[in-house]
């Protein structure tokens, strides 16, 4: 809740910025906003955090890091975008490595990593829509505009949950939590996504959720330097199937648009 009410402030003030001498949004718009509010941060952002609760951040992020092929199938459902049979190859090498570690890790800790894999894999598929989506809209209203009302309305839904969930003792915190929360409000909140929505702008959504990818990557190493996970061999195994899979899926999409 401190995070989301720290960036409020800094998502409206972008916002506002962008939209001067604009013309004004139509309803289409508006509807296209809080969609991408709403899949893009506060419901991707929940059903991550839920299932981490299940599944260790390893598996997680494995997860995750099958963004780009749901990106090329919400392509292929909505726009009838080209598959090649290449990047079918690097989908089936990557959906390998994540059940490789998602079976072991289902041994370990039964029936609860099951459903912490499925959360996380639909929030995937929610941030996989965000960046579908907001690939077309970001052509008529510009990366700046577009993220600070979309975010804007992310930011509500969250402090929305709060007020609707929690008691209002709960907002008592120690200064600690408060300047964390204003770190992440701003290096970990505004900044990557302002970031990420450029990236579209400019490369394209495909192309920005691979760049992308280096976040999982560093997530699993940090995962096990600071939080103390077992970097088993399976967990290597796994992680190398889902990373040469992204890569023959990467380089069969850059084949085909030769």
């Amino acid at each position: 809740m401190y995070r989301m009410l720290f960036a409020l402030p800094i998502f409206a003030l972008m916002a506002w910025w962008a939209s001067r001498g604009k013309p004004p949004l139509s309803r289409r718009d508006w509807l296209g906003i809080a969609w991408l509010g709403l899949t893009g941060y506060y419901l991707a952002s929940f059903l991550d955090f839920a299932g981490l609760a299940h599944i260790s951040a390893s598996l997680e992020r494995l997860i995750l890091y099958l963004n780009p092929t749901l990106v090329m199938l919400l392509g292929l459902v909505l726009y009838k975008r080209r598959v090649s049979a290449g990047q079918l190859v690097g989908m089936a090498i990557s959906y390998a490595g994540v059940v490789l570690v998602f079976g072991h890790e289902i041994t370990l800790q039964g029936a609860g990593a099951a459903w912490g894999a499925l959360l996380v894999f639909l929030s995937a598929i929610s941030y996989a829509i965000y960046l579908v989506y907001s690939g077309e809209m970001v052509k008529r209203l510009g990366s700046l505009r577009l993220v600070g009302l979309a975010t804007t309305v992310a930011c509500l839904l969250c402090l929305l949950q709060f007020v609707l969930l929690k008691p209002l003792s709960a907002a008592a915190v120690a200064p600690e939590v408060l300047w964390l929360s204003l770190l992440n409000a701003t290096l970990c909140t505004a900044v990557p996504v302002l970031m990420v929505m450029m990236a579209i702008e400019r490369i394209g959504a495909s192309l920005a959720a691979q760049t992308g990818m280096v976040g999982p990557i560093s997530t699993i190493l940090m995962g096990v330097v600071i939080l103390g996970e077992p970097f088993t061999g399976w967990v290597v195994a796994g992680t190398v199937l889902v990373i040469a899979g992204i890569f023959v899926f990467t380089q069969a999409g850059r084949q085909a648009k030769l």
